[in-house]
């Protein structure tokens, strides 16, 4: 009798050890995958503005011939920088026009450059854009630092800079609303907020 107590504590034992460890590995599995699936905002890597400056003003011409003033106050707006060869910039192009539809407080911009304007006439056409003003302007790629596409920038009412990045996915491009509502530079900073160490400054606490 004595013998089987002893195996019976000894298996129980091999039993709570091993559902131990299985769910210490699946604690470390869940941690991985939440990683992967996290929240992510629109890529951030703009070297000529930052989040709160004034968005350059800069008169351009629409393909129909209309006159608009981007980054001047009064409405807030949407650019969306895109490409008639860029596939992911397609792909974003209904989450574009169902974002239009919800916040309606911003005017909603596609930007583009070059000098084929049959090519992006087409490219309107194809995909049913005729309802957004559609720019080509080298200048304005240039003056809201736009490196890579696809690529968004959210102005504010006040003429200010709300959010920007690059976009490649819907949650992306709609970050640049969630991140100008909760008064950030971008989703990644709210995730992870800058070391208060590495932004210790000694000089400004003595004042």
């Amino acid at each position: 009798m004595t013998t089987w107590l002893v195996v019976a504590v000894v298996l129980l034992w091999c039993i709570v050890i091993a559902l131990s460890l299985t769910v210490f590995a699946l604690t470390r599995q869940i941690g991985v995958l939440y990683e992967r699936v996290a929240p992510a905002g629109a890529l951030m890597v703009n070297q000529a503005l930052k989040v709160g400056d004034s968005a350059p003003e800069i008169k351009v011409e629409t393909l129909t011939g209309s006159s608009i003033k981007i980054g001047a106050q009064g409405n807030g707006a949407l650019v969306f920088f895109v490409a008639p060869d860029c596939p992911i910039c397609k792909s974003l192009l209904p989450v574009f026009k169902s974002l239009s539809q919800v916040e309606a407080d911003f005017d909603f911009i596609l930007a583009s450059d070059g000098d084929t304007v049959k090519e992006h006439e087409a490219y309107v056409t194809s995909n049913k854009l005729d309802g957004f003003p559609y720019v080509l302007s080298e200048l304005l790629g240039r003056s809201y630092g736009v490196a890579k596409l696809p690529y968004a920038v959210l102005i504010r009412p006040d003429g200010k800079i709300g959010s920007m990045g690059i976009v490649n996915s819907r949650e992306h491009l709609e970050s640049l609303f969630e991140a100008e509502a909760l008064g950030i530079a971008s989703l990644q900073d709210y995730l992870n907020p800058p070391d208060p160490v590495a932004i210790y400054d000694p000089e400004e606490q003595r004042n």
